[in-house]
C-alpha cells in the first residue's frame, strides 16, 4: 500500500501525561511534513497547537479521557472548551460502566449531546474494546450507528489492549455504512497499518508510523 495513503489516514498522536510543548510542536511539524490527517493531542495544548499550525493541520483532542466515567455535563463542557480553543476533531470516551449496566439510553444521549456541540466537526467515539465482550462491542456498533457520531474508535491506548484486526472486522460488519472506523493503540508497523486500512479503518491513531518513516529516512531508505 502506498505510504502516502497511510499517512493521510493517520491521527499523529501524543497523549502522554508528561508531554511537553516542545514534544507537541514536534508532533505538529512531523504531521505537516508527512501529511497526516490530524494531530491528536491533550486538551491543554489545543490552543497553542492551533495557533502554531493554523490551517496547515487539523487538531484533534480527547474528551473524558482515558476512563470515560466523567459526567455527561463535564464531557460537554470539555468539548465546548476544546472547540473554543480551536479543536477541529473530538475523540470522546464512553462510560464503560454504563455499557456494562446496559444503560444504553444514557450512552446514546451523551454521544448526541457531544455531537450537538461539535456540529460539523468530526466526532469519534472510543469504546475501549479490550474491556468489552463481543456482545458489548456489537451493541456499541448499534448505538454509534444510531447516534450522529462520525466514527467508532477501538481504544484509548491507555488500558490493557489496543486495536486488533478482529475488532476492526467486527466494526465493519456491524456499524452503519455512514459510520467510519478508527483503529488506535499498538499500531507499530507499516504492514499492520496497511492491514487495518484494508479491513475497513479510515483513521489510525498512532505515534509510530511517522517515527518509522523518519527512522527510515535517517538510515537512507
Amino acid at each position: 500500500m502506498d505510504i502516502d495513503l497511510i499517512f493521510k489516514k493517520v491521527d499523529h498522536t501524543l497523549l502522554s501525561q508528561s508531554a511537553t510543548w516542545e514534544e507537541i510542536k514536534q508532533i505538529c511539524d512531523d504531521a505537516i511534513t508527512y501529511g497526516t490527517a490530524s494531530i491528536c493531542i491533550p486538551p491543554s495544548y489545543v490552543k497553542e497547537a492551533k495557533d502554531y499550525v493554523k490551517d496547515k493541520m487539523a487538531v484533534c483532542t480527547v474528551i473524558g479521557f482515558p476512563n470515560g466515567y466523567n459526567t455527561s455535563a463535564a464531557k460537554v463542557f470539555e468539548t465546548k472548551d476544546a472547540i473554543a480553543n480551536g479543536a477541529d476533531e473530538i475523540d470522546m470516551v464512553i462510560n464503560i460502566g454504563h455499557l456494562k449496566d446496559k444503560k444504553y439510553d444514557l450512552i446514546l444521549d451523551e454521544i448526541k449531546q457531544i455531537k450537538e456541540v461539535c456540529k460539523e466537526r468530526i466526532l469519534k467515539v472510543i469504546i475501549e474494546t479490550c474491556l468489552l465482550t463481543e456482545e458489548e462491542k456489537i451493541k456499541m456498533c448499534q448505538i454509534v450507528s444510531e447516534s450522529t457520531a462520525d466514527y467508532i474508535k477501538t481504544s484509548t491506548g491507555f488500558s490493557n489492549g489496543g486495536a486488533t484486526f478482529a475488532d476492526v472486522e467486527l466494526f465493519a460488519k456491524y456499524v452503519d455504512k455512514k459510520v467510519k472506523i478508527k483503529a488506535a493503540g499498538g499500531i507499530s508497523s507499516m504492514d499492520d497499518a496497511a492491514k487495518f486500512i484494508k479491513l475497513g479503518a479510515s483513521r489510525l491513531g498512532t505515534s509510530q508510523i511517522v517515527k518509522l518513516a523518519k527512522n527510515q529516512q535517517a538510515q537512507g531508505y
